[in-house]
């Protein structure tokens, strides 16, 4: 079974960072992807970040493009988000979400077949 646990929530301004961790165990050894998301109240759940199958490419949306980093660590069987240039908009619940078996990446939630439990960002002005 599938186990994700995210760290790394916090409150801070408007221009600062954060990085964000998610603990997985009970992968396979491959056939699997990881993508970030996170939910806002009005907006639903969206995808952030996308780690393909291999480990060897990201995705972002639009709308953290440049500013986000996604990396996985295969060894420690974690996966980071970097976020930089934070902005108010980027509030949310930030969610790590798992598809097994994956041969790409996934942005839908509705393809996730685990999810962590979540963790809060919240940027102010």
């Amino acid at each position: 079974q599938v186990q994700l646990v995210e760290s790394g929530g916090d409150s801070v301004q408007a221009g600062g960072s954060l990085r964000l961790s998610c603990a997985a165990s009970g992968l396979p050894s491959s056939r699997f992807c990881l993508t970030w998301f996170r939910e806002s109240p009005g907006k639903g759940r969206e995808w952030v970040a996308a780690i393909s199958a291999d480990g060897l490419k990201t995705h972002y949306d639009d709308s953290v493009k440049d500013r986000f980093t996604a990396s996985q660590d295969h060894a420690a069987n974690r996966v980071y988000l970097q976020m930089n240039s934070l902005k108010p908009e980027d509030t949310g619940m930030y969610y790590c979400a798992a598809r097994v078996p994956c041969e790409t990446f996934f942005a839908a939630p509705n393809l996730a077949t685990a999810w962590g439990q979540g963790t809060q960002v919240t940027v102010t002005q």
